[in-house]
């Protein structure tokens, strides 16, 4: 089974680059940085972060309900 888990925009402008991040859990999220590279740490530790999490929140429940 496919899901998409995040749709991702890099627009650069004004010396800037604009990361946008999609979701369907988390909205938008804006992320800016005049380097491409440290806009990609951003958008990849944020996206990171709240796979975590929700892989925690999935464990909690499923730890819930065999008890």
């Amino acid at each position: 089974m496919e899901e998409t888990l995040y749709d991702i925009e890099i627009h650069k402008g004004d010396g800037k680059y604009v990361g946008k991040l999609f979701s369907d859990s988390d909205g938008i999220k804006e992320f800016r940085n005049e380097r491409l590279d440290k806009l990609l740490r951003d958008l990849s530790i944020d996206m990171q972060l709240a796979l975590e999490e929700f892989s925690n929140r999935s464990s909690e429940f499923m730890e819930s309900r065999v008890d």
